[in-house]
């Protein structure tokens, strides 16, 4: 049996913002050596890490900062990866890898990568402007996605009719065709230099219309167990095809005539996770560290089924964050504020997040209503 010196490895993490700030939160609990970087002085992990101020996309930056570590993560895939190759050869560990994080970073590498593999996904075509989506009009209607820089439901754009395309991006996209969808999902998975998987139970999405974001998440996701059993497969599938290790998070599609396609996919801790900090018998951010440190990975099931409410910016209000509604929430049974530590709030900013839990999920989702109505980020 070997021993486990958590003070020995130094670790790094690429982005300072919230799944930082949670990853280090985990962290302590076992001790771990933890650096950040991020280009915000104000960053969420500023007051909880060894912090360096300085650009993530930089490839100077990116070198020196992981030049005497002995491991590099990230909490967000926009990062300088030909630094961190070159890291990789210079003996560094780098989880999730390089190459990895590449593909996910391009949308049109992702489908391409998914087609290669025979991985369910939604029809597709790859064009570099706009004049081309034309040239598909007997298609439609489509997504269009940007391959690159989107995030948050930023850089997509529904394309109903080829006579209406005022609002396309003129850039190199993804058209991707338009599913008939019953309900949004997604499964984690984590995956150790030992090859060991390990899910957390899928959960469900459902999204604000106008922010483009989840408004509530559901755990567990009322799924038949054939439907669920094929989600985790396909999960274990993207991270056994991609030889990742670090955590996965699998968003997925079940369409109207029951199939399971696979929309996107992050290679770190994701918003559709955040529960799993109360609900379940480990965290994701725990988990991260299980797997990139290839200790053995812990028990996923739920605890109590739960609905997560992204706490985010109110409309009309830009400054100084303020949490109105705060004490009254915060008296309800079974609730988890967890507050991201910005400074400064803007309409739809993801500002922190509540967990309500409840043996009966329907009564965690009426709660999760109240929690939405009366909590707000205002300035």
């Amino acid at each position: 049996m070997s021993a486990f010196d958590p003070q020995e490895i130094k670790i790094g993490i690429l982005g300072g913002g919230q799944l930082g700030r949670m990853l280090i939160q985990n962290a302590i609990n076992f001790n771990l050596n933890i650096s950040v970087m991020d280009p915000d002085p104000m960053a969420p992990c500023k007051n909880i890490s060894q912090f360096t101020k300085g650009s993530i996309t930089d490839y100077d930056s990116v070198y020196r900062f992981g030049k005497d570590k002995d491991l590099i993560t990230i909490e967000i895939e926009n990062v300088n990866t030909d630094a961190l190759k070159k890291l990789q050869k210079e003996g560094v560990k780098i989880y999730p890898q390089p190459e990895i994080i590449e593909l996910i970073m391009d949308k049109g590498l992702q489908k391409m990568f998914y087609q290669r593999h025979n991985i369910p996904t939604a029809d597709f075509f790859l064009i570099e402007k706009k004049e081309e989506i034309n040239k598909y009009a007997e298609f439609f209607p489509f997504f269009q996605k940007l391959r690159k820089g989107g995030y948050d439901g930023k850089g997509v754009v529904k394309l109903l009719n080829p006579q209406k395309l005022e609002k396309a991006f003129n850039e190199s996209s993804v058209l991707e065709r338009l599913v008939e969808c019953e309900k949004e999902i997604s499964v984690i998975v984590a995956r150790n230099e030992n090859g060991e998987t390990k899910c957390f139970p899928a959960v469900e999405c459902e999204f604000s219309d106008e922010a483009n974001l989840v408004e509530f998440l559901l755990s567990p996701a009322n799924l038949k167990k054939h439907e669920e059993k094929e989600a985790y497969s396909i999960a274990i599938r993207v991270a056994e095809k991609l030889n990742i290790i670090g955590l996965l998070a699998v968003e997925l599609f079940l369409t109207k005539d029951g199939k399971i396609l696979v929309n996107e996919i992050a290679p770190r801790p994701h918003n559709s996770g955040h529960h799993t900090i109360e609900a379940n018998l480990i965290s994701q951010f725990e988990q991260t560290w299980r797997a990139i440190l290839n200790l053995p990975l812990g028990e996923t099931a739920i605890i109590k089924p739960s609905v997560m409410v992204n706490l985010l910016g109110e409309k009309g209000f830009e400054g100084p964050a303020k949490y109105k509604g705060f004490d009254d929430v915060i008296k309800f049974s079974g609730v988890y504020i967890h507050l991201y530590g910005k400074t400064t709030t803007k309409p739809f900013r993801k500002m922190g997040h509540v967990t309500i839990m409840d043996d009966d999920l329907i009564k965690a989702r009426q709660k999760a209503k109240s929690v939405k109505d009366i909590l707000k980020v205002i300035s």
